[in-house]
């Protein structure tokens, strides 16, 4: 309405003022102005026939009307100190006024009519309740074909499989079962579904699910393996979490909370799908307990876009994971700690470094120091210290005997464990669309201390070096880690005709990090393994792409036990 009142006024202003000079021909021309203006807008749609119609009559009865009163008013009119009088206007003020009331009136009406569409849900027939729009689905399916191959000079029965020990609660005397398989290949078909539902609760704090196959046993990995003659699979909670996001004016997240069964914290360098470094967490892994996260903005800010020109921002992590509750025995713990930089160059170059401290409270291996130091004998605190999970690769230490013989029963880690960790990657954008991006990640566990594990556990009690029992507790220190990559390609491929290509090294020592957590793929997960990774992927179809991976890997240590595995992916996302 106040456009229309806008435009009557400058309808009138020109009449009455070409009528107070008398100039008739300039009246005509600016009454056919006027109304091819109000044409030209109705042809655009900016306003309709029917508002043309009432605006031009509105201005015809105004101006008439102002014209008897000017001939009634007295011959020498008293100006206002404060008011202007234009008795001529300008062509070009004339385009101007026309360019801006036209502008206004588009953008109100455009404006007017889409609320009005938004709040009447135009065009959706049956609309959905406005709860139910708070709901997000997702998933993924990923169809594997994978096969291992093991090294012509593996030696037979050299690798103890001590999760399969501890479980029985010793040997059995079948070598096919104490020990890791090293001479027999193996082919699978293997599956992954998850299933996700985000709900946003209100403002910032939203509320996750997500559902899985895998074996609840096992917490770096969500594959099913098929040919279960036909029993179902299993499908678990993977996540379950509450997270908080708080945001600034220039839509920053500047604080992230989660608490629950969350993803992965850290930063941890970068990667194709698998969404960075396994060297230290395999990517399948979840965190029980509870994080949070402190980023702050660096460099001037987009006022026109709301964000940071340049994505340059530090940030930090902090976490505490209770890795295993015991009601007779103190509870085993995970505290982290995270400090990083992410900075974006002019050139869309970006370069992210993170270093984190890992601190594990109370997993090492409590030995069983009773005259009979069989496991009948154990104490709740020398049970509740045999891992619940181990791939292997970690020094042991015995923490039982087996009651009907001389043998170890059980056994637990020998080493604390207080993770460095250093991540890093470049992403090189001069050829963009495609991408090369360089990262580097590093770790070493400073909790491994030779004096400590000697003097606390019984001498001949600790595996290590192929899993034989060292007779005078001698050890090595093993405890870096490293791995660098390189991918070049798209920085996704789920659209047709994208593709990347990927290759990495990577050398991990025997106790550098818990082998519980570490890559479940490389040498078919643990550590004290050494070797390559190359592969890629490409896309078929939107939300669709095949994965191509070979992980050649061998011992840093130990008798000889090399594997090669080939993995071939159908995945999709939804």
């Amino acid at each position: 309405m106040a456009n229309k009142k806008q435009l009557m006024a400058l309808v009138l202003s020109g009449l009455v003022g070409i009528a107070h000079a008398g100039e008739k021909e300039e009246l005509l021309k600016l009454r056919n102005t006027t109304t091819n203006l109000i044409k030209q807008l109705v042809k655009s749609g900016v306003i309709t026939d029917k508002m043309a119609e009432e605006m031009i009559k509105q201005a015809e009865a105004d101006a008439g009307k102002q014209v008897a009163e000017a001939k009634e008013a007295p011959s020498k009119e008293v100006v206002p100190a404060d008011e202007v009088r234009v008795a001529y206007v300008p062509d070009f003020v004339k385009d101007e006024i026309r360019q801006q009331v036209r502008s206004e009136l588009r953008e109100e009406v455009v404006g007017d009519v889409m609320a009005k569409a938004k709040n009447e849900q135009w065009g959706m027939p049956n609309a959905l309740p406005d709860w139910i729009k708070r709901f997000k689905l997702s998933g993924d399916i990923r169809l594997r074909s994978q096969h291992e191959f093991m090294a012509d000079d593996n030696i037979p029965y050299a690798y103890y499989d001590w999760m399969t020990i501890n479980d029985n609660g010793g040997y059995t005397f079948n070598n096919d079962v104490d020990f890791y398989n090293s001479t027999h290949d193996r082919q699978r078909f293997r599956e992954r579904v998850r299933l996700g539902v985000d709900v946003n609760i209100t403002e910032g704090l939203k509320a996750g699910v997500r559902l899985a196959t895998g074996n609840q046993r096992d917490p770096v990995s969500t594959n099913q393996t098929l040919g279960n003659t036909g029993n179902k699979y299993d499908f678990t909670v993977d996540r379950a979490y509450l997270q908080y996001d708080a945001v600034n004016d220039d839509k920053f997240k500047w604080l992230t909370l989660s608490g629950g069964r969350i993803k992965n914290p850290w930063y941890t360098g970068g990667g194709e799908f698998t969404g960075g470094s396994e060297l230290v967490w395999d990517t399948d892994l979840s965190f029980e307990g509870f994080s949070g996260t402190v980023s702050h903005q660096l460099g001037e800010s987009d006022s026109l876009m709301g964000t940071n020109r340049l994505n340059r921002s530090v940030f930090a992590t902090a976490g505490a994971f209770p890795l295993q509750e015991s009601a007779l025995s103190s509870d085993k713990w995970l505290f982290g700690g995270q400090v990083g930089l992410d900075w974006g160059f002019a050139n869309q170059d970006n370069l992210k470094i993170g270093v984190a401290y890992f601190d594990y409270v109370g997993i090492q291996a409590e030995q069983n120091t009773n005259v009979v130091d069989t496991c009948d004998r154990n104490t709740p605190k020398n049970n509740a210290s045999v891992p619940q999970f181990m791939q292997g690769g970690n020094t042991l230490a015995s923490i039982c005997k087996d009651p009907t013989q001389t043998y170890d029963a059980q056994a637990g880690l020998a080493s604390d464990f207080n993770i460095i960790n250093i991540n890093a990657s470049y992403d090189v954008a001069l050829f963009a669309p495609y991408h090369v991006r360089f990262s580097g990640d590093y770790a070493k566990n400073i909790g491994f201390d030779i004096n400590d594990i000697q003097n606390k556990f019984k001498p001949g009690s600790l595996y290590q070096h192929g899993g034989a029992l060292t007779g005078d507790n001698s050890l090595s220190e093993e405890t870096n880690a490293w791995q660098i990559r390189a991918d070049f390609g798209w920085p996704r491929a789920e659209v047709a005709g994208h593709w990347n290509v990927f290759a990495a090294y990577k050398r991990v020592e025997r106790d550098a990090v818990l082998d519980a957590f570490t890559d479940s793929d490389f040498h078919l997960g643990g550590t004290n393994t050494k070797g390559w990774v190359i592969g890629g992927n490409y896309g078929l179809m939107k939300n669709t792409w095949l994965t191509g991976r070979w992980l050649t890997a061998d011992m840093v240590t130990g008798p000889p036990f090399g594997v090669d595995v080939l993995q071939l992916d159908v995945n999709t996302q939804f």
